[in-house]
């Protein structure tokens, strides 16, 4: 990461999830599953699912206006909006955007991001520079999903993975020595085949038989996804903390993405890290992706887990295959 001229820390956070509520019981009723089947794999209990009329882009704005009122912070105050989705309500324009619009953030550039479920990663690094470099002072990130338009119901092996739902931080200057003191990402594009979405745009255009296929549904090798998983989520910790100069006892919290409870357990045991310094909700959110860490931060913070002063790492891996891994040492803005 290149060196800070303004150090960058997190102001406010904000999230939101739809009413309704998916369990494994209802799957039961859906596909070929069980409530135990899912729960020894994954650890998922329940998912949030969108309303017919909710798309991405209404669950980021009701999540962004809550880290604005979190922050104290006007719309109109915010100079970037970064939306990290991979479930956007159109390819264009973005749903940076629509939300700009929405908010009334007419002094906002706005863009997206799409790195799988390592997007909010993604966005929070990009954000944090234009902080850092004095272009921007308060960049709104975002990280949203209505994942369950895009899985087979009639597949067993995704179709319980998945909820929606939408988080939001807004970035800003903190005091020397705090905020985001180191950032790691990565790619390995050779991957990229074990977790897609085929159909659907220059590769494979909508047709009748790429609808035949299934092909404009998420299609996962979960065994590979498993393995790039946990050495990923390893190798993204050991390196932020390396960069700024720390080691794993100095690590007092961390945020994993929320894809699978056998995935964060593992990356926990290879820190000899107890679970009761990471937050974990898969149980009660499932994989909301690029949604899934600014959620899991939010609730952490509101159960009062994340001290001023704590080092948290925020780590996650995605399709591309991607990850990435950001250090902060945590400053309370509203103290």
């Amino acid at each position: 990461m290149p060196k800070q001229v303004v150090p960058v820390g997190i102001w406010s956070t904000g999230i939101y999830v739809p009413e309704r509520i998916l369990t494994n019981a209802d799957l039961e009723r859906m596909v070929d599953t069980s409530d135990e089947w899912i729960r020894t794999r994954t650890g998922i209990r329940t998912r949030h699912i969108a309303a017919e009329h909710e798309a991405a882009s209404d669950l980021a704005i009701q999540a962004a206006r809550r880290a604005l009122e979190d922050a104290g912070v006007d719309a109109e105050e915010i100079d970037l909006i970064i939306v990290a989705t991979n479930s956007p309500d159109m390819l264009f324009p973005a749903t940076a955007c629509l939300v700009q619009h929405a908010l009334g953030a007419r002094e906002a550039g706005a863009f997206d991001v799409q790195a799988g479920c390592t997007g909010f990663i993604y966005a929070l690094a990009c954000g944090s520079q234009f902080v850092a470099s004095g272009t921007a002072r308060t960049v709104l990130v975002i990280g949203t999903e209505v994942l369950s338009r895009l899985v087979n119901w009639k597949d067993r092996n995704t179709c319980v993975l998945f909820g929606d739902g939408a988080g939001a931080v807004i970035l800003g200057p903190v005091p020397e020595g705090y905020g985001i003191l180191a950032t790691r990402l990565g790619a390995e594009g050779s991957g990229g085949h074990l977790l897609s979405l085929p159909a659907g745009l220059s590769r494979y255009p909508a047709s009748e038989e790429t609808l035949a296929k299934n092909q404009h549904f998420i299609h996962m090798n979960g065994r590979e996804v498993f393995k790039f998983a946990v050495r990923v989520m390893e190798e993204g910790c050991r390196e932020v903390l390396q960069a700024a100069g720390l080691g794993l006892k100095e690590l007092d919290f961390l945020i994993p993405h929320q894809a699978n409870i056998r995935i964060i357990e593992a990356a926990a045991k290879r820190f000899d890290l107890p679970l009761e310094r990471v937050w974990i909700n898969v149980d009660r959110y499932g994989n909301t992706s690029a949604a899934s860490i600014p959620i899991a931060l939010h609730e952490a913070l509101v159960a009062g887990r994340i001290q001023n002063g704590n080092h948290v790492v925020l780590v996650a891996f995605g399709a591309g295959l991607t990850w990435g891994a950001v250090l902060m040492r945590w400053y309370d803005h509203r103290r």
